[in-house]
């Protein structure tokens, strides 16, 4: 501060190392540069008290400059724009504890002692606690109720969320220096190891500790307690999967942390029938070679919700193996709605096995009813050749053998050393 008591005039775009012409995203970027640098825990401790002051004037340059209005006031008037005794003043404030956050992995928020001077600050949002939730097509196709019970950790009731007696005093932690973090080292490769900021798990994070006779009798210490409760999520009719279903607030409570949520992500299990397609679906539509002749009425299928879906097809009308039928609206219920996606049914004739007509002259008899032959092929010569009816598509091509191993096709009259010769020049 200047003798006069005005805020002294710092050059802001020189603390963050930035041209005045700078962008907000180039100042944000110059400001995590900064941050990272000047943060008391990557300095040694006796340079830690000037490592804080440095951390504070980066942190109050992006306050002012990534802000547009504070910005242009500070290019008009400078710091004197913010001396409260001549009506200015900061006034609101970024979060640093979300920028923190980002920049340490820490959930929202900063170490004890590190934190600005320029007012309160929100409680950090706890972790969200993700988890899968398989679910069958039926149970997506009507909508479901699921309850269950939880475990998880909630603020002790006894001491308030401070893990002491009542009146008793916490001592510094001796391991994270009362910081309330630790730096440890984490593998990310064959080899390769990098340096990661954690919660100090001797204090919780809370850079104290209480003494085993001063600890809280119900909780030991720890803040928390596990408490059972009954949840309960409901999955809506058409939820599809990877769609997320939220318990806001029911993730493990933590002292001066707001809980997260409990997620769930929705995995569709695989169905013996049906296929599905966002809204729509398919299966395969069984049916013999009679009823693809000579038509049908009948329950074809059962549905998702327990219906008989009944189809008649009208004599006349041939149905061939592969032929699609689509049923408007029998598909999967769209979410808030009452419309349905469409049914797609393949066809697939099932053919009758060898021998199924003992008779012979019932033969005779089919082949009148049923369409002759096709025209007969015309040739001069025919052979009479024996099948394999059971052989494998997947064979085809298999004795083509390899061009590059030789065998090549060569003229007979060169083997024999005839007359095929080239004419001498």
């Amino acid at each position: 501060m200047a003798s006069n008591g005005a805020p002294e005039e710092v050059d802001l775009y020189e603390v963050l190392g930035i041209p005045k012409s700078s962008t907000k995203s180039e100042i944000k970027k110059a400001y995590h540069k900064a941050a990272l640098q000047h943060h008391p825990d990557k300095v040694p401790e006796e340079q830690r008290e000037e490592s804080e002051l440095k951390f504070k004037a980066v942190s109050q340059a992006y306050e002012i400059l990534h802000d547009e209005e504070k910005r242009h006031l500070y290019d008009t008037h400078g710091m004197a724009a913010f001396d409260p005794a001549r009506g200015g003043g900061m006034g609101g404030g970024v979060d640093l504890d979300d920028i923190l956050a980002q920049m340490f992995g820490m959930g929202g928020g900063m170490p004890p002692g590190f934190g600005g001077e320029s007012g309160p600050k929100r409680p950090r949002r706890g972790r969200d606690e993700e988890q899968k939730y398989e679910v069958t097509l039926e149970e997506l196709y009507k909508g479901k109720t699921v309850k269950f019970a939880s475990t998880k950790n909630i603020i002790c009731t006894h001491c308030k969320g401070t893990g002491g007696k009542k009146d008793a005093k916490p001592q510094t932690c001796e391991r994270c220096k009362g910081n309330g973090i630790t730096v440890g080292l984490r593998s990310v490769g064959p080899g390769l190891v990098t340096q990661e900021r954690v919660v100090c798990d001797t204090c919780s994070g809370t850079g104290k500790i209480f003494k085993e006779k001063d600890k809280c009798k119900k909780c030991k210490g720890k803040r928390t307690t596990s408490e059972k409760k009954v949840l309960e999520i409901y999955i809506p009719r058409g939820a599809r999967e990877g769609e997320r279903i939220v318990l806001e607030g029911e993730a493990d409570q933590v002292p001066d942390q707001t809980p997260g949520d409990i997620v769930f992500t929705l995995v569709e299990e695989d169905h013996e029938m049906f296929q599905r397609a966002g809204d729509d679906l398919s299966a395969e539509l069984n049916i013999s070679l009679s009823e693809a002749l000579t038509g049908f009425s009948r329950v074809v299928l059962k549905h998702l919700d327990g219906r008989g879906i009944h189809l008649n097809h009208p004599q006349g009308k041939v149905l061939k193996p592969g032929q699609i039928l689509k049923i408007a609206g029998e598909g999967m219920p769209l979410k808030k709605s009452d419309s349905k996606g469409d049914l797609y049914l393949v066809v697939k004739i099932e053919f009758p096995e060898d021998g199924w007509l003992e008779d012979p002259a019932a033969f005779g008899e089919l082949q009148k009813i049923l369409p002759g032959p096709p025209p007969v092929v015309e040739t001069t010569e025919v052979d009479e050749v024996e099948y394999d009816s059971d052989a494998d598509i997947e064979d085809f091509g298999a004795n083509s053998g390899d061009p590059r191993a030789g065998g090549g096709w060569e003229d007979e009259d060169d083997e024999e050393g005839g007359a095929a010769q080239c004419a001498q020049q």
